[in-house]
């Protein structure tokens, strides 16, 4: 049954939200002693130690478990000891673990100065930057084909390092959107087929298939609703099954389709030309529409925090109408 606790914690819950991304559109990344950078770092102790040649499924499992486990558990016992001292201590701890996990700006500032370079015609810079953040082979590319890999990079990336993030704080708070982007960050340094981590490698991606499942299709949803309806909605239709990605098919078919333009296709991928599926319709990525990757992406994080904010007010509303009168 409805009560005020429940508007009340949605309110709060919303505010927090709201909070965490004007943080992280305040202050961006923190330059030294970012948690995911020593995060990222345990990890690699952990594959160095589990993962022998062959790699097995088992090791991965644990080893998924000992990188994941022990930093949520933490996150957990300081949420319910600083709930005990101040909700406002524990309030300020969950906009601090959202600000951690989010990487709102962190994707503006690393697609917005690849844009720039290309304007100004320096594609030795553009290559270089746009080398930062794809894995692919920017050597020999030209301005197509880094404005298309910056494009991709936003869309997919404002699911992975936003919205899932988001999504999983409405959940479960701070320590939801912590077991979130640490899962996610384990699939992007285990998740690849390769001889190395095809097995070992299997859970993190499985796992983080699962979790990212519903923040996908609400964030390739919401690209379609700020974008050209029609064509997202059949370009996620048709083309997001030939992906082998399950989330990333839905997420970068629909932007692409709601920004209008032909991404996907070729691209090189450790020296060999791999042809991928097409994505979206209409004409090829220019410079231009690296800006208007990140203002949809931007966009659409507006419009979950409006739609927390309004579900929060229309509860309590409904509730005060429903409140017995003296």
């Amino acid at each position: 049954m409805l009560s005020a606790f429940n508007a009340f914690d949605l309110t709060l819950l919303a505010l927090l939200m709201t909070a965490g991304v004007a943080l992280d559109r305040l202050l961006g990344e923190t330059p030294r002693w970012h948690p995911l950078v020593g995060f990222g770092r345990y990890v690699q102790f952990i594959e160095r130690r589990l993962n022998r040649q062959p790699g097995s499924h088992a090791r991965g499992v644990c080893a998924w478990l000992l990188a994941v486990l022990p930093p949520v558990a933490l996150a957990c016992a300081a949420t319910i000891l600083l709930a005990r001292q101040s909700l406002w201590l524990a309030a300020a701890w969950h906009v601090l673990l959202l600000y951690f996990c989010i990487g709102l700006r962190s994707l503006r500032d690393h697609a917005m100065p690849i844009a720039a370079a290309l304007k100004d015609g320096d594609l030795a810079a553009a290559r270089a930057l746009t080398g930062r953040i794809v894995s692919r082979d920017t050597s020999q590319s030209q301005e197509t084909d880094l404005a298309k890999a910056a494009v991709e990079s936003l869309l997919e990336n404002g699911n992975d390092a936003v919205f899932g993030t988001l999504f999983w704080f409405a959940v479960a708070g701070g320590p939801g959107a912590l077991l979130f982007r640490l899962a996610n960050t384990l699939d992007a340094m285990w998740g690849y087929r390769t001889p190395r981590f095809l097995a070992f490698g299997c859970a993190a991606a499985r796992i983080d298939d699962a979790l990212n499942w519903i923040p996908a299709r609400l964030t390739a949803l919401s690209y379609a609703v700020l974008g050209n309806w029609r064509q997202a909605r059949t370009c996620w239709r048709e083309q997001a099954p030939a992906w082998s990605s399950p989330n990333a098919g839905p997420v970068m078919a629909s932007g692409a389709g709601a920004l209008g333009l032909a991404l996907g296709g070729a691209a090189v991928y450790d020296g060999e030309v791999e042809q991928r599926p097409p994505l979206g319709v209409g004409r090829d990525a220019v410079a231009g529409d690296i800006a208007r990757a990140w203002t949809m992406v931007s966009r659409t994080a507006m419009l979950w925090l409006t739609v927390m904010l309004a579900t929060a007010m229309l509860l309590s509303t409904l509730l005060s109408f429903g409140a017995p009168h003296a």
